[in-house]
């Protein structure tokens, strides 16, 4: 066998050549999440009213009223962004990357501009496209091994990317992507961890863990349905095409009916005086992931039970405690919380405000985050620990008890008792203190039933 010896200059010389070809392919690799900031121009990718003004334009009246279009120029994620995670940003360096990063997953055309910070939405700059067409019909795959903080990858152009195979268009090709019928793809957004490594939104993950994704249901199955009709106004109808509706936290009628609920009595009749157990029955039939979800921090549901007699005076009946660790956090006080928002206020000794807003013992299904202080936040940027999930898993139901002593001066005859399930996206006193318009924390009542017992003279 011949030996070929390079002279130390030849070997030089082809290590300079590999290392350059090297380069050259890690450069030409195509980049995801924090990577991605600033790869791409605004002009690579067609507005959403090109898209929607001759072709697609069912499709784009349903986006226009989704959560998609307004992912970054709905009130509150505006306020959140400009009032509390920029500031916060330039001012600690452990979450700086949350001035870009929010942008990926709600203004990620900006994002892939590096238009950091974005415009605000009054400027009606491109960044108010939030989340659009021509974005996710871009999407090839995902970079790593789970799908979280925007590592989608996007690969703008003359191709398309879609459900099936069919006819190209003079505006762009079409190929098949089974990746966007995945629910990875939407897991790209839809699972978070914050700068300290915590799991904040966990959506996609949660809906793994369950009986759906056992039994093949898919995001898109209750957020994309299905129906009869045609994706281009040119083209062919189809059984199976799917719904843009993106329907979910934000929709009063997809939230209404998530939990059954029936509360029933220990005691049909009972004195003044005597003890009444009521017992409540909370079973989650509806989500495929936990209740609530996505924004936890966020959002509240709670139960709140009332007993009224034949007078028509009102009791409020608190939950009784079962004695889990972590269960203050569930149970509603009257206490402050989230004094980390003085940190992007300037305020270094910020109260906090009302960390519930609602009737003190009511039973509250929540999971509480933690800053690196320990304290509760709103700011999931700033969350290094987790409370106790007490929220509804997939298919789960919930056994809640209320024990009510009859007062003496009570009146006799029927006591109607009445458990109401209610939700709200963000809590109350957080959405006063911010200014965030009132549709953000109004109450959608989610269920409710009642029973009847006698009270005897």
């Amino acid at each position: 066998m011949r030996i070929v010896r390079l002279s130390s200059l030849g070997l030089m010389g082809f290590l300079f050549v590999l290392l350059f070809f090297q380069g050259l392919g890690s450069q030409g690799k195509i980049k995801a999440g924090d990577d991605a900031l600033g790869t791409r121009r605004y002009e690579d990718f067609q507005t959403p009213g090109f898209c929607g003004i001759s072709c697609h334009s069912d499709f784009f009246q349903q986006w226009k009223q989704a959560m998609m279009s307004q992912a970054y120029t709905h009130h509150w994620d505006e306020i959140e962004y400009f009032k509390l995670a920029v500031p916060h940003a330039e001012k600690d360096p452990v979450v700086a990357g949350v001035k870009a990063g929010c942008n990926g997953c709600h203004a990620p055309l900006a994002f892939l501009a590096s238009d950091v910070p974005p415009p605000p939405p009054s400027a009606n700059s491109r960044a108010n496209e939030s989340v659009s067409c021509d974005l996710c019909h871009s999407i090839t795959g995902f970079a790593g091994d789970v799908p979280f903080n925007y590592n989608w990858i996007v690969e703008p152009g003359k191709t398309k990317y879609g459900p099936r195979d069919g006819k190209n268009s003079p505006e762009h090709n079409l190929m098949k992507s089974e990746f966007l019928g995945t629910t990875e793809f939407c897991g790209t957004c839809h699972n978070e961890k914050s700068p300290y490594g915590v799991w904040v939104k966990s959506t996609q993950l949660e809906w793994k863990e369950g009986p759906y994704a056992r039994e093949g249901v898919k995001c898109h199955d209750c957020h994309m349905t299905y129906a009869e009709g045609k994706t281009a106004a040119m083209g062919n109808i189809y059984r199976d095409a799917r719904q843009h509706l993106f329907h979910g936290a934000h929709d009063p009628g997809k939230v209404r009916g998530t939990v059954e609920l029936r509360i029933h009595p220990d005691i049909r009749e009972a004195e003044p005086g005597e003890k009444v157990k009521f017992t409540i029955v909370l079973f989650n039939q509806k989500t495929g992931h936990k209740f609530p979800t996505g924004s936890v921090e966020d959002r509240i549901v709670w139960m709140h039970v009332e007993a009224v007699d034949s007078k028509g005076k009102a009791y409020h009946l608190p939950v009784d405690k079962k004695g889990f660790a972590g269960e203050e956090f569930t149970i509603a006080a009257n206490t402050l919380a989230y004094q980390d928002m003085g940190i992007p206020l300037g305020d270094s000794s910020f109260p906090g405000v009302q960390r519930d807003g609602i009737p003190v013992g009511n039973r509250i299904f929540r999971m509480a985050y933690f800053d690196p202080q320990g304290r509760m936040t709103i700011q999931q940027w700033n969350t290094k620990s987790l409370g106790t999930d007490y929220r509804f898993g997939p298919r789960e139901t919930k056994v809640e008890t209320c024990t009510f002593t009859l007062p003496h001066d009570i009146a006799p005859g029927p006591l109607r008792v009445t458990a109401i399930l209610n939700y709200q996206k963000l809590v109350k006193p957080v959405a006063e203190f911010l200014g965030v318009p009132e549709d953000e924390s109004e109450i959608i009542k989610v269920n409710e039933h009642s029973t009847i017992i006698t009270v005897l003279k």
